[in-house]
């Protein structure tokens, strides 16, 4: 009941994750679920990422509930686990989480921090992912 649960609450974000499956058919595109999360990947996608995601360089992967679109499969494995703490992210603030995600990038860079780089969730995936930790509790991901 309590898996039901988070899918439920994190399913705002899914929905907009969902926009990008159609994305991930044809030719070098892939579709796989991984922990009860979709993952996807393909050309288009790449496209997507590197073009339409306003960072940069573009994105390697994002992350939108329970759904992850990566630019290629070796993008997917070496971002799992900073895109698993978004996706952690997404189930404990639900339909909450992209207008927060959105409020502290833009705090961030009003800041002179960078929306990216200097967005609290961002840096809370960094610190997670790279330290290997697993927090114990639900708000860690916070």
């Amino acid at each position: 009941m309590r898996d039901v649960l988070k899918y439920l609450w994190a399913s705002p974000n899914t929905l907009i994750g969902l926009l990008f499956v159609p994305a991930a058919f044809g030719s070098e595109s892939g579709r796989q679920v991984k922990g009860g999360v979709l993952e996807i990947h393909g050309p288009a996608l790449d496209w997507i990422l590197r073009h339409l995601i306003p960072i940069r360089g573009g994105a390697a992967a994002i992350t939108f509930g329970h759904i992850v679109a990566a630019r290629d499969l070796t993008m997917l494995d070496l971002t799992r686990s900073h895109e698993r703490v978004h996706v952690r992210q997404s189930e404990v603030w639900g339909p909450a989480f992209v207008p927060a995600y959105l409020l502290a990038g833009a705090w961030s860079w009003m800041l002179g921090r960078g929306a990216y780089e200097g967005n609290y969730f961002e840096r809370r995936a960094w610190e997670l992912s790279h330290a290997g930790h697993r927090p114990r509790s639900g708000t860690e991901w916070l």
